[in-house]
């Protein structure tokens, strides 16, 4: 979208938010929510149960459903000190610039004065993600990782090793290929948007690396280096993932191609599990799930994602907002939310109930997962540093360069923003 269309939506949506304000009641709050019509739908039953039981007044107010979108419109209100939006939900890789810009109040004194429990959380979430400082901004309602998807009827075990699935992907491709010229290895996401940052984020921390330490860069090293040589190799020297890798494969186009048959094993994120597994799925009751492979001698990781709720700094009804923060990540609503909708919730606990565990027996794998997971850079400068990983990264699955001159450009342009941003 350009700037300009940009700006006159932008707009549009203020001046329909600010015509809808002057017919609410004086005792109205309001929750930001976005997503497809399925979502919302939830979200509208949600709030419509909370607002029976409590005699509250919540109102939803519908976001875009694009990603981008949603966190603009937030940026535009939070920036311009407005009452409302109360409540809103964001993307886990917003956080930090939230709070960092100062438009989140912090919750830590609500949790106290209600003896609001933090422990059925995932305590690595919530240090990695919704706690600053020590103090706490924000709570996951549902969160999403990574996994990998796998053909148990091809294959009696899944790897453990990135060289092991290498070896499988190479055999029953070989054997597939004499009925079907379009199977694949291995399917990821390579085109040049967030989802490569998220894969490549999982293949250098599965051999020891990493992207930031203490706002300190230490992409180029050899970690990572290999890491990124094995994700070109895939391509280019193994043709074991397909060419349109880097031009194409975003989740949905590796979930089709999946899904329709043409592959031995899919990186995709939970999602897919309830598609490959219905009624139109060319691969329906032959799909197997597991945490993703690590390189020798590592342990396997995935890239959380998900969506965390959060409360204005600017709101002025801040004890009713903490109210619905409490209710909605309560064991009864996250439960309600695995079954209505499928998500995962934000609390731990809620993953041992033995209701849940009969109708979906792979929330035990999540379980662990959660517990293994590795965050995107926290910084305030996040999309920029995302832009350069996007690039450099895509440029090297193309073979348009090599492994170590795209992690040595990363590091300079890094540094680069790093300076900009005052940071040392």
């Amino acid at each position: 979208m350009n700037v300009k269309l940009w700006i006159i939506f932008s707009l549009l949506f203020l001046s329909f938010f600010i015509i809808n304000s002057c017919s609410q009641r004086n005792d109205d709050f309001s929750i930001w929510i976005g997503g497809s019509p399925e979502e919302v739908d939830f979200w509208e039953k949600v709030i419509n149960d909370f607002n029976a039981k409590y005699d509250c007044n919540l109102i939803l107010v519908s976001q875009p459903t694009y990603t981008d979108q949603r966190k603009q419109s937030l940026i535009i209100s939070l920036e311009g000190k407005q009452p409302n939006p109360d409540l809103f939900l964001m993307d886990v890789v917003w956080i930090n610039q939230f709070i960092q810009s100062d438009w989140l109040e912090l919750l830590t004194g609500f949790a106290e004065k209600s003896k609001f429990q933090t422990e059925p959380f995932f305590k690595r979430v919530l240090n990695l993600v919704d706690k600053y400082d020590n103090k706490l901004f924000a709570l996951p309602v549902f969160m999403d990782v990574a996994l990998l998807y796998y053909r148990t009827d091809l294959i009696d075990q899944p790897p453990e090793t990135w060289g092991q699935l290498k070896e499988l992907s190479l055999r029953i491709q070989k054997e597939q290929r004499k009925t079907n010229d379009s199977f694949d290895g291995f399917v990821w996401q390579g085109a040049q948007y967030e989802g490569l940052v998220c894969s490549f984020l999982e293949f250098i921390a599965s051999n020891g690396g990493s992207i930031l330490q203490n706002d300190s860069v230490k992409i180029n090293s050899k970690e990572n280096e290999a890491a990124l040589q094995f994700m070109q190799n895939l391509i280019h020297k193994y043709k074991i993932s397909p060419e349109n890798t880097y031009t194409e494969m975003k989740e949905e186009e590796v979930r089709r191609e999946f899904q329709n048959g043409n592959a031995l094993f899919e990186r995709n994120w939970t999602y897919a599990w309830q598609l490959h597994n219905s009624d139109d799925s060319n691969v329906k009751g032959k799909v197997g799930m597991k945490i993703l492979p690590h390189f020798n001698r590592h342990k396997s990781v995935s890239t959380l994602g998900g969506w965390h709720i959060g409360m204005s700094k600017y709101s002025d009804n801040k004890e009713k907002a903490w109210k619905f923060i409490k209710y909605v990540t309560s064991y009864e609503v996250q439960k309600n939310m695995v079954l209505t909708i499928g998500w995962n919730p934000g609390r731990k606990d809620v993953y041992d109930d033995e209701e849940l565990n009969k109708k979906l027996p792979h929330l035990k794998t999540l379980k662990y997962v959660f517990d293994n997971t590795v965050s995107r850079p926290t910084v305030p400068y996040y999309a920029q540093i995302s832009e350069v990983i996007q690039r450099n990264v895509n440029n090297c699955l193309a073979n348009k360069i090599s492994p170590s001159d795209a992690l040595k450009e990363i590091e300079i342009e890094m540094k680069n923003i790093i300076k900009i941003y005052g940071e040392k």
